[in-house]
């Protein structure tokens, strides 16, 4: 069975979370969604999500390429290790569903999330 992605979404760290906000939601016609999670403060604005926090914090967050939004997260990672994926962050709850941490085979480090 192949894994169904859905969307990307990328990342990108901004100096100043309340500043960048407005530039994106001009550029998608979308309103921010901000959350917070392991002590950085994030935006999620259409396909982008900002974060900006103390380096130490934004560490975990830079380290992931982008995020992979998928129909089933168990399926997905089931899929991804028989490919030869590697499980960095197993499955969990987070403030906005669940999600799981990969390191694919040419060193891409993904977040996906999902059901």
């Amino acid at each position: 069975m192949a894994v169904q992605v859905g969307s990307v979404v990328a990342r990108q760290r901004v100096d100043d979370l309340e500043a960048a906000v407005p530039f994106y939601e001009r550029l998608t016609g979308r309103t921010a969604r901000r959350f917070a999670f392991a002590g950085v403060d994030l935006a999620s604005v259409g396909p982008f999500l900002l974060y900006c926090g103390p380096d130490d914090a934004v560490e975990r967050v830079a380290a992931v390429s982008a995020t992979l939004a998928v129909g089933d997260l168990a399926v997905a990672v089931e899929e991804a290790v028989a490919a030869g994926a590697i499980v960095v962050v197993p499955a969990q709850p987070t403030p906005n569903g669940r999600r799981a941490v990969l390191r694919h085979p040419h060193g891409g480090v993904y977040e996906y999330v999902g059901p």
